[in-house]
């Protein structure tokens, strides 16, 4: 099942993505008398989202394609904008499965947290700040958690998970290394954080560890790389950070990218998930475009 937020008039409201567009969710309610929530996190959160697969299984795909909103007219937003958690894993791809049977039994995952203020959609800007000269974008598999969950096993985090997006990363990265304790600040500018556009479910990846995550930059696959190859597997990742912190519904977790790219004013940054989807958005340097900037003095 492939599910989005979308812009409608002022308001972000939930849709089943479908072949032929979006079906929005209060038209579904309102044609069959449900109560499904109208906004995606809100879908999740009260874990109903496996009920409305079920429902969105049982009714004809014709049906559906008569309430769809051409794909041309929607405007995507970001899948939601508070989870109540957004943690990011860093090094976690290695080159090919040689290199992974090298990798220490012991070892852990590197990890960061960034705030939902960073949080954008398909084809916002992302905007370079005044105080980076280097900053880099890198596309990302992204876990939805969809249960709440504490200490569970590998196997059991399976079903702790809501399903999976697109998401682009974005780093002052000379903030970075001017001292790896900036990390966070480097990580946490408005718009560091492209999310969406679509969820999918678990079952529309049967074979998980051969998705193909890319960065992608002006069209150009800068860099690619498959689940596979990751040091910690998404299940492991759920499990390992269930052992820290009570996950919610709704929290997200990145699982590191294939690489980095550096991006510059104009560019076209993008994350394909291949097969799948692509995340897309303008950059847009706050040094050269003034005029974009969203100060608010208080």
């Amino acid at each position: 099942m492939k599910l989005a937020s979308f812009r409608n008039g002022e308001r972000e409201e939930a849709c089943i993505v479908t072949a032929e567009g979006a079906v929005p969710i209060s038209e579904v309610n309102r044609l069959t008398g449900a109560d499904w929530p109208v906004q995606l996190y809100r879908i999740i959160a009260e874990e109903r989202l496996d009920a409305l697969r079920q429902w969105a299984a049982s009714v004809s795909e014709s049906w559906l394609r008569r309430l769809a909103l051409p794909a041309e007219s929607v405007r995507f937003a970001p899948l939601y904008r508070t989870p109540r958690k957004i943690w990011g894993i860093g090094f976690n791809y290695v080159r090919d499965p040689e290199e992974l049977q090298r990798v220490p039994p012991d070892e852990e995952p590197v990890g960061f947290m960034k705030p939902d203020t960073t949080i954008v959609g398909h084809m916002d800007d992302i905007l370079i700040p005044r105080e980076s000269e280097r900053t880099t974008a890198e596309g990302e598999l992204a876990i939805v958690i969809g249960k709440r969950c504490r200490n569970v096993g590998r196997e059991a985090a399976a079903s702790c998970i809501a399903g999976y997006a697109a998401a682009i990363d974005v780093t002052a990265d000379d903030i970075h290394q001017r001292n790896p304790r900036f990390l966070t600040r480097a990580k946490s500018f408005d718009t560091f954080f492209s999310f969406g556009p679509v969820l999918l479910t678990p079952d529309e990846f049967p074979k998980l560890g051969d998705v193909v995550v890319e960065t992608v930059i002006n069209g150009e696959v800068v860099h690619r790389n498959r689940v596979a190859n990751m040091r910690f597997h998404p299940h492991q990742i759920v499990a390992f950070h269930s052992r820290v912190m009570t996950l919610l519904p709704g929290d997200v977790i990145l699982t590191g990218t294939p690489g980095a790219a550096v991006i510059r004013d104009g560019d076209l940054a993008e994350c394909r998930i291949a097969g799948h989807v692509s995340l897309a958005n303008r950059v847009v340097d706050l040094k050269r475009n003034q005029t974009n900037s969203k100060d608010v003095i208080a």
